[in-house]
């Protein structure tokens, strides 16, 4: 099993813990995780674009001119796409971009994204993450006493305290155990993981 420092907020090492090699020390599958990230950003498009094509743009039923002898192209249509105000070719219209993984698929990429972090020494674990009122800046100082910027922070509760703390730091985003996913492990650069968050894990998807 691999072991990780444990740090407190003031950034000091307090102790070590072992991680479970089936959940942090897989092996890496780099088309799985691509996948499962191409999954997540398909899923969150809306497939709203609309455009008309030259049957839903209004008028144009009338030919412009006649067909010979004007010294013109040919033409039928006002409406054509090579027309201003014209319909559009191919245009795009409202569909469902989402598509489906199975869940051991969902679940191996998470493990090997979880376990990327842990070889890139980028895995922090801290002893607590306790905060006694709302302050951005005291979250700011926890994060330089670990001397991390990008971080995704993961939490085994729901702590509104630290998380509005870290709402207004755009390269902070903070997660609980069950929302944790491959997209945002990959976008920061360091996880930031308390030990209670750990252990949760190690149990929820051993």
């Amino acid at each position: 099993m691999a072991k990780v420092s444990v740090y407190n907020m003031q950034g000091a090492q307090v102790g070590e813990v072992e991680l479970n090699d089936a959940i942090f020390g897989v092996e890496l599958n780099e088309h799985l995780v691509k996948m499962v990230v191409v999954n997540q950003l398909a899923n969150k498009r809306q497939g709203t674009q609309k455009a008309k094509t030259r049957s839903e743009v209004s008028g144009g039923g009338r030919k412009p001119w006649k067909q010979k002898g004007t010294g013109h192209a040919r033409q039928g249509s006002t409406r054509s796409p090579q027309w201003t105000g014209g319909g559009v070719v191919f245009a795009p219209t409202p569909r469902d971009y989402s598509f489906k993984l199975n869940k051991k698929e969902r679940r191996l990429a998470l493990k090997s994204a979880l376990t990327s972090r842990v070889n890139e020494n980028k895995f922090i674990v801290l002893d607590e993450l306790k905060l006694d009122e709302v302050k951005t800046k005291k979250f700011q100082e926890v994060l330089n006493n670990l001397k991390v910027n990008k971080a995704l922070v993961v939490m085994n509760d729901n702590d509104q305290n630290v998380v509005l703390s870290a709402r207004n730091i755009p390269t902070v985003a903070t997660a609980s155990v069950n929302t944790i996913n491959v997209y945002d492990i990959l976008k920061y650069d360091t996880v930031v993981a308390t030990k209670a968050a750990v252990e949760s894990i190690q149990e929820v998807y051993a």
